[in-house]
């Protein structure tokens, strides 16, 4: 999906928010793309910058907040932002903010508000409240992400659904080839475009 929807090569630049440990900057960069990764925490930045050295991968590592990036306007061709809008205090203001440093192209995911996540979501909430190590997250309606991105003149390309079934369910049965062949059962009587999580989401200007 990232490489459809970003065209990573020589001469593109991209900036990865929240990038973590840099899974999804280090991909980009064994592309040929220039990339960006920004994330909040120096600890997950030096893991990913040390994992680059040793890929011998040339990519610019920052410290910065998904809220508030330290990026110019329009200073890149497209910027992905993946497990991050779940978690974020305010996920608007950061939608804003790629739709701001992006010349062309975003990709962002979410877990979707009708699907299994949701209950999982509330699970963690009440756990979390209850004073329990967990961390919580949100469910999003993709109509809602669709209305935010269109009031900063984006629209949606295209959108992709992954799982029916939790995340947590096929880790833990973790058979790949049983989820494959559940999960295209599920998806041939139109449960994933109605159910699906996490819903990964394509826009351009």
């Amino acid at each position: 999906i990232l490489a459809e929807a970003l065209q990573p090569g020589p001469g593109r630049t991209i900036a990865d928010v929240g990038t973590g440990t840099g899974r999804a900057a280090l991909a980009l960069a064994r592309a040929g793309a220039q990339v960006i990764g920004i994330d909040a925490s120096t600890e997950m930045l030096a893991v990913a910058a040390r994992r680059a050295r040793e890929e011998h991968l040339d990519v610019r590592f920052e410290r910065g907040d998904a809220h508030a990036l330290p990026l110019e306007d329009r200073s890149v061709d497209a910027a992905v932002c993946l497990r991050v809008l779940m978690h974020t205090p305010d996920w608007r203001r950061c939608l804003g903010e790629l739709c701001r440093v992006s010349r062309s192209r975003i990709v962002v995911d979410f877990p979707a508000a009708a699907s299994a996540a949701a209950l999982q979501a509330g699970t963690r909430r009440v756990a979390h409240a209850a004073g329990m190590k967990t961390e919580a997250y949100r469910v999003m309606r993709a109509a809602a992400v669709r209305r935010e991105l269109a009031r900063h003149g984006w629209r949606v390309r295209a959108e992709h659904r992954q799982f029916v079934l939790p995340i947590a369910l096929h880790k833990k049965i973790g058979r790949a080839t049983f989820t494959r062949r559940l999960e295209r059962a599920l998806a041939s009587v139109g449960l994933l475009r109605l159910f699906g999580s996490p819903v990964t989401m394509v826009a351009e200007r």
